[in-house]
C-alpha cells in the first residue's frame, strides 16, 4: 500500500543551500527512474515516520508543489547519513512503474527461538538482507526465518527461505543465511601433566645441548 508524502521541487542547490534546508527540518533529495532527475525537498520527520512504520521499501505517493505530475510513486533507493549526528543528509528516490519489475533489497529477520539454543547452541546470522527482483507492489516488508524449526548444526541457505509469490532472488541460492552450532569447550590438561610436559621438554633440551657441546670439544 502506498503512503502519502508532500514535498517541493528544489531550485537552490549546493552545500550552503542544503545546510539551510536541514536547519529548517527539511531533507534535500533527488528523484530519478522514469524521467529526467528532479531535485526535491521533503520533510525529514515525515519521511522517517513512514519508514519506521512501514519499512524502507514502502511505496510512497510523493506530491510535489508546482510539479507537472500530480503524484509520483517512489521508493527510497539510497540515503546519506550524517557522519556524527543522527539523521540523514540526503535521500535518493526511485520513481517506479507499477507494471515493471525492479531490483531492491529487503532485510532478513530471525523469527522465534530455536530449541537448539536451550541446549547451548549459538546462532550465527551470515546474511541479513536479500537482493530480489519483483513488481513494486510485491516488495515484502522483510523475509523471516522461522527459527523454531532450525535444529543444532543446521544451516539455512538462501534456497531454504520461504518467499511470497512473485519474488525472484538474485543472491546465490547456496549462500548461508543462518546456522546454529554447539560451542565446544577446549579441554585443558591438568596442572600436573603440564608440569610433567615442561620437565620432559627441559630435559630434552639439556640433553641436546650436552650432545652438541660434546661434539664441539672433539
Amino acid at each position: 500500500m502506498s503512503k502519502e508524502l508532500k514535498g517541493t521541487i528544489r531550485e537552490q542547490r549546493g552545500t550552503a543551500a542544503n545546510r539551510r534546508l536541514r536547519a529548517e527540518g527539511l531533507l534535500p533529495g533527488i528523484i530519478y527512474g522514469q524521467s529526467d532527475p528532479v531535485s526535491v525537498t521533503v520533510n525529514h520527520k515525515e519521511l522517517r515516520k513512514l519508514i519506521e512504520a512501514y519499512g524502507i521499501n514502502t511505496l510512497i505517493n510523493l506530491s510535489l508543489e508546482s510539479d507537472s505530475v500530480p503524484k509520483r510513486t517512489v521508493i527510497v533507493k539510497d540515503h546519506q547519513s550524517h557522519p556524527i549526528r543522527e539523521g540523514w543528509e540526503h535521500v535518493d528516490f526511485y520513481e517506479v512503474d507499477m507494471t515493471e519489475k525492479i531490483k531492491t533489497v529487503v532485510p532478513i529477520l530471525l523469527d522465534g527461538k530455536s530449541p537448539a539454543e536451550k541446549l547451548g547452541g549459538i546462532v550465527q546470522q551470515s546474511l541479513d538482507e536479500l537482493h530480489i527482483r519483483c513488481l513494486p507492489a510485491d516488495i515484502p516488508h522483510d523475509i523471516k526465518v522461522d527459527m523454531t524449526k532450525v535444529e543444532m548444526d543446521q544451516v539455512v541457505h538462501v534456497s531454504d527461505l520461504v518467499l511470497p509469490a512473485g519474488i525472484e532472488v538474485i543472491d546465490d541460492p547456496e549462500e548461508a543465511v543462518v546456522s546454529i552450532h554447539e560451542v565446544k569447550e577446549e579441554v585443558e590438561a591438568p596442572e600436573g601433566e603440564e608440569a610433567l610436559e615442561g620437565e620432559e621438554a627441559g630435559a630434552g633440551e639439556k640433553a641436546a645441548a650436552t650432545k652438541e657441546g660434546g661434539k664441539s670439544d672433539s
